[in-house]
């Protein structure tokens, strides 16, 4: 990957799930197997699984931000808003958790399931 800066990063990846949310739809058959849909609910799981880290890397830069004494704010105190921010953060790290563990859940539902070549798929004969 090149480098870029965290802005740019994180616009790509809302990119890329706009991308798969279009993809996913049951209109543009994409998801043929249920192999596909182990393959995607196993990498929504590492992206998951890595966002608290960015939640925190986040916060730990507002934290150093607010003992420099060089953030202002439209309105209300600055610190008042740099922890409003770290503590939604933290919050979204800890339900980042938990998504993390129902996809965990969903990918071992999936994991033992195959598609049935002798049928067909639409008429269930």
């Amino acid at each position: 990957m090149t480098n870029a800066n965290p802005t740019d990063l994180a616009a790509r990846a809302a990119e890329a799930i706009r991308n798969l949310n279009h993809a996913t739809q049951s209109v543009k058959g994409e998801l043929v197997n249920p192999g596909d849909a182990y393959e995607v609910v196993a990498s929504l799981k590492a992206l998951t699984q890595r966002l608290p880290q960015t939640f925190d890397q986040v916060s730990g830069f507002l934290g150093a931000l607010a003992t420099t004494g060089a953030v202002t704010a439209d309105y209300g105190a600055p610190d008042d808003h740099l922890a409003e921010a770290r503590s939604a953060l933290a919050s979204a790290a800890i339900i980042s958790q938990t998504l993390t563990e129902h996809l965990d859940r969903a990918h071992s539902a999936l994991a033992p399931l195959g598609y049935d070549t002798t049928t067909d798929a639409l008429t269930g004969l």
